[in-house]
């Protein structure tokens, strides 16, 4: 049998004991958002210092700078695409442009088909992106690839889009990515509205022209734009998803659209480290209030015993 003072030195332990748990567990709750902001701060780093190329490079031959004048992409956020332009689809039938917009979003991709080398990089970078998000092309949104010479045929169209449906492999693509070629007079109206600048070098017989996709709503408003010939597929999501107006997509991307916005100088998603950390911080208490909550409801229920030993 314990003594009177052994049962009230041994409940005091139980109740030190008890008190020191919730304390660490507490104090481990308030330190995750700290170390989860400090664990992304490389992150966060890489995604404000990027930028797009430049409209200039060295030569190493000759040590020179080579500008490429008025050859870029403008950005037109907010401006509408002239829907009322004809083209010609793959099988040469004549097409207008708002014939692909009005119920999704809309990847507009400007390439020429017989480009030797940056165009196919493009469009293989958008179907690596495309091939990892789980939109289909023809459910939840429409790719349009507009030819910018008009020299080229609906054939040349129909060979490249039989390439990529080919590796896109998906049920309907063929039915949501359209390849089109049509004349100068509207290309050009095409390719000033949405920034796209360009020239033909006649001594190599090719185009000069930088690389870059650009996402419109449904109504053909440009939305974003995307730079260089790969891209990210949270960028094309999270872009999709708002230039829908959040028709498509879950309440996770919504969520993370909370911590990610579009940077237009970058020319993607970059994380905003506030709203991770307010984020961090509402789960931590929202956590830490459950837990306490079932720490209260579990605790179990303890004699208490006066100095005389007698249970109370």
């Amino acid at each position: 049998m314990k003594s009177k003072k052994e049962k009230v030195k041994s409940y005091a332990r139980r109740q030190a004991v008890g008190s020191s748990a919730i304390y660490r567990l507490v104090f481990y709750f308030l330190l995750f958002p700290f170390s989860f902001f400090l664990s992304y701060l490389p992150v966060f780093a890489q995604g404000w210092a990027q930028r797009p190329p430049p409209l200039s490079s060295e030569d190493p031959s000759a040590g020179k700078v080579r500008m490429l004048e008025n050859v870029g992409i403008d950005q037109r956020l907010g401006e509408h695409i002239p829907l009322d332009l004809m083209f010609r689809d793959e099988n040469g039938t004549p097409v207008r442009l708002d014939n692909y917009f009005g119920k999704r979003p809309v990847v507009l991709a400007l390439v020429y088909y017989t480009c030797p080398m940056l165009c196919n990089q493009v469009l293989n970078g958008l179907t690596s992106g495309l091939d990892v998000i789980s939109f289909d092309i023809g459910k939840e949104f429409e790719v349009v690839t507009v030819s910018f010479d008009p020299r080229e045929t609906p054939d040349q169209a129909r060979n490249k889009k039989e390439s990529y449906i080919k590796w896109y492999k998906r049920p309907g693509a063929a039915e949501g990515w359209h390849f089109l070629t049509g004349d100068k007079a509207s290309i050009d109206k095409l390719t000033e509205a949405v920034g796209f600048h360009y020239k033909y070098d006649a001594a190599t017989n090719q185009f000069v022209h930088a690389s870059g996709i650009m996402i419109a709503t449904p109504e053909g408003k440009l939305a974003r734009y995307f730079y260089g010939i790969e891209y990210a597929p949270k960028d094309l999501r999270f872009g999709l998803v708002e230039a829908s107006e959040n028709k498509i997509g879950n309440v996770v991307d919504q969520l993370l659209l909370y911590c990610y916005h579009y940077d237009p100088a970058a020319g993607k998603y970059g994380a905003v480290a506030m709203n991770i950390l307010r984020l961090a911080g509402m789960a931590t208490l929202a956590g830490l209030a459950a837990m306490l909550f079932l720490l209260r409801r579990k605790r179990p229920v303890v004699q208490r015993v006066n100095a005389e030993g007698e249970t109370i």
